[in-house]
């Protein structure tokens, strides 16, 4: 069985650019600097603080959709 190992694949390919603003954002406010391109360069540490403050953004984003009536 072959098995794609990218998880980087979007469900909706063409919110690629807002993804990335997004992580820069995310990274921005916990004080981590991102470079455009690959940063394979930066600790685990550094990408774990990355994607749980994105991971903390979008429940909160999701929260308040929820409270508005909305739903996606």
């Amino acid at each position: 069985m072959s098995r794609n190992r990218n998880s980087n694949n979007l469900v909706v390919p063409q919110a690629r650019g807002a993804m990335e603003r997004f992580k820069m954002e995310a990274a921005n406010e916990v004080g981590v600097q991102l470079k455009d391109g690959y940063n394979g360069d930066i600790t685990a540490r550094e990408a774990g603080s990355v994607g749980g403050q994105m991971v903390k953004k979008m429940i909160k984003m999701a929260e308040e959709n929820m409270a508005n009536g909305e739903q996606s």
